[in-house]
């Protein structure tokens, strides 16, 4: 009879400063491996509220910030190398940051496996969306690790494909995507969740996030003030950002600002009494390579969800299975699930009992994760060295 696997020793890497849902990542996967009783070792810094900038990004130019960022590696590199003596890991997995190669400096340097989780094409991501000076150079720090790592862990096969074009073979890479704790977000009586809301006897139209004016939420709001279909209907918003003050104003404009309400940043510990009051869970547009975390937790609260059909969604959920998905390009798709959900009950129910045996189903997450990255880690150590070290193949 087969003994329990070994439990393992692993250094965790990352360079996350802001608690957001880059941190639920992190620190989920920590808790999921000690709770199945590996030691984790962490080398990181102390991490703050999103919405705080360092000193540093407030105050030095661009080019100067970003110099820092690579020379920090040398710094994380003794930090990392120190952890590795002090505690022999099995192996090392990193949180993949761009200007960071410490983590490969020290695989290379005691032949240590490492595993890469990639969330993003974050040098592509940081110049589209933020401030990136060193373009080319932050490209190459990212794809150097990318083709060096014994394991690369994208959250999506859309991301994969990125690093499938980098030279990274397709044995190389292994897709994980996002997770979730279904003892935190589970069923709950959708009832009395919309009464503690004061919600009760409304049917509710519910979103989780950052309120960017991409995400399509204005339709929303057009819908439940033209459509009689909708008079009982009101949309719940869980978040904030820079769309908030026009939503507002276009539900005061219509007359209906009463029944758009957004609560603005709330504690994470309150999400799972908010997603169970939700009748529709929606998740409008989206990055195209992204592995959404609410995704996952509208499925464990068994929400009916409406998303668009992209690649990456198409992943996770199937149309008119455990969801019901829109034509990413049109302009009414998203309006018209929802319009067809609010007829039909009993496919808001079969959708949503679909979506929440997937997570069970499919073990999608963050303990079912854990296991999934620690067998591969042991995969390493039966095979007696990693030989991608020398030549980056595992």
């Amino acid at each position: 009879m087969q003994g329990a696997p070994p439990r393992l020793t692993i250094l965790y890497h990352h360079r996350t400063r802001s608690r957001d849902g880059q941190s639920v990542h992190i620190d989920e996967m920590i808790r999921a491996w000690r709770a199945q009783g590996h030691t984790v070792v962490v080398v990181g810094p102390r991490r703050v509220e999103a919405t705080v900038e360092s000193i540093e990004q407030q105050v030095l130019p661009t080019f100067l910030y970003e110099a820092l960022e690579f020379g920090y590696s040398f710094l994380e590199f003794f930090k990392l190398a120190g952890a590795a003596i002090r505690s022999r890991p099995d192996f090392l997995y990193e949180r993949e940051n761009i200007f960071m190669l410490s983590g490969l400096w020290v695989s290379r340097l005691f032949r240590l496996p490492l595993l890469l989780e990639v969330n993003s094409p974050l040098a592509q991501e940081r110049a589209q969306h933020g401030k990136l000076f060193w373009r080319k150079f932050a490209a190459w720090t990212e794809h150097l690790c990318w083709r060096g790592a014994s394991v690369v862990l994208p959250v999506t096969d859309v991301l994969a494909d990125y690093i499938r074009r980098e030279g990274v073979p397709s044995d190389r890479i292994v897709v994980t995507p996002n997770g979730v704790d279904p003892e935190i977000f589970r069923r709950q009586d959708d009832n009395a969740a919309k009464q503690r809301l004061g919600l009760q006897d409304r049917l509710v139209l519910g979103f989780v996030g950052y309120i960017r004016e991409w995400h399509g939420l204005d339709r929303v709001v057009d819908l439940l003030a033209n459509r009689p279909s909708m008079k009982n209907a009101t949309l719940l918003v869980v978040g904030d950002g820079p769309a908030r003050a026009s939503l507002e104003a276009q539900a005061a404009r219509l007359g209906i600002a009463d029944r758009v309400q957004i609560t603005g940043t709330m504690p994470r510990d309150a999400l799972p009494s908010l997603i169970a009051s939700f009748d529709i869970a929606l998740q409008p547009k989206v990055t195209a390579y992204a592995s959404p975390l609410k995704l996952f937790e509208y499925m464990a609260e068994g929400r009916t969800i409406v998303a668009p059909a992209t690649p990456n969604i198409r992943e996770i959920l199937e149309d008119g299975h455990d969801a019901l998905l829109y034509p990413p390009d049109s302009v009414t798709g998203l309006t018209e699930a929802i319009e067809r959900l609010v007829q039909d009950a009993e496919l808001r129910q079969r959708l949503g009992d679909a979506a929440a045996a997937k997570i069970v189903n499919r073990e999608l997450t963050w303990d079912g994760n854990a296991r999934r990255v620690a067998a591969l880690g042991r995969s390493f150590l039966r095979a007696g060295a990693n030989s991608g070290l020398a030549d980056s193949r595992p």
